[in-house]
């Protein structure tokens, strides 16, 4: 009884450490949400996300300017990197032991731990200062590269995954290897793909510093790929280091924007991964 009594305190002693482990893992988000609530809610309105910014000094207006730029820009580096992240993956998976595939899965590993500054200044050199202009587009690119080597890492574990006794009963039914990877091996995946390609999105939304060093942020309302183009991120940085208190209630409102854009996107992989378990079960 006295060693029963023993294995129980223990294992309540380790379960409240871990749950202790678990409150102090999720405090600085809380925490993080509960400011950007308390200071940014109150400024969010239809104008918010409707109106363009006012001049210097007055009140009011909104980022709209900026939705649409983070829209383009961000939606131009995902038709830019997720094929090439998808494709990527595919090829690693389906030929592991070539060194094509050697070559890339070091690659992608040494880009996921580079600084997205670095990015930005590699797209100014090779972009922007050959142009001599900031453009949106060299935003994109910027963007694009940090999303990559993610989507190419978890499109190719989510490969991993498909039993080769799928692969080898579509080779059998006379399926080429191109075709069995494309409309059997990848459909199966699908929903890990879309998951770690939203992640992928929700990772590069917020990145500040590429930006600042390509797309450079504008005050007006800009469709033109090919020039400066404002931000979402590029607001926050903005207004919150500008000197009127109009701008810092603007700039809590649009990090409040651009966080919760980030968990939508979160909780659409999240329910992708629950819809692939359940295809599975």
């Amino acid at each position: 009884m006295n060693r029963a009594a023993a294995r129980r305190r223990r294992s309540h002693f380790m379960v409240g450490l871990m749950g202790l482990a678990v409150v102090l893992a999720v405090l600085p988000l809380l925490l993080i949400l509960g400011t950007l609530v308390a200071k940014g809610a109150s400024s969010l309105n239809l104008a918010f996300f409707t109106k363009m910014p006012v001049p210097a000094g007055e009140t009011g207006g909104g980022v709209m300017h900026a939705i649409v730029g983070t829209l383009m820009i961000v939606g131009t580096a995902c038709l830019i990197g997720l094929p090439l992240g998808i494709g990527g993956g595919i090829y690693c998976a389906e030929y592991p032991g070539s060194k094509l595939a050697t070559v890339t899965r070091f690659v992608s590993d040494v880009l996921n731990g580079t600084p997205s500054i670095v990015v930005g200044v590699f797209a100014w050199t090779w972009i922007v200062a050959t142009q001599k202009h900031f453009s949106a587009f060299a935003g994109s690119v910027a963007l694009a590269i940090l999303m990559v080597p993610m989507v190419t890492r978890t499109t190719e574990e989510m490969i991993k995954l498909v039993p080769h006794s799928l692969r080898e009963a579509a080779l059998a039914l006379g399926y080429s290897r191109w075709r069995t990877s494309l409309t059997v091996v990848v459909r199966t995946t699908l929903p890990g793909i879309v998951t770690g390609s939203l992640l992928a999105v929700a990772r590069v939304a917020g990145e500040t510093a590429p930006l600042l060093f390509t797309a450079l942020g504008s005050q007006y309302l800009s469709f033109d790929l090919d020039q400066p183009m404002a931000a979402l991120p590029l607001v926050v940085f903005t207004y919150a280091t500008g000197p009127y208190e109009e701008w810092h209630q603007l700039a809590w409102a649009t990090a409040l924007v651009l966080i919760l854009v980030v968990l939508v996107l979160s909780v659409a992989a999240r329910l992708a991964t629950r819809g692939k378990f359940r295809q599975n079960g």
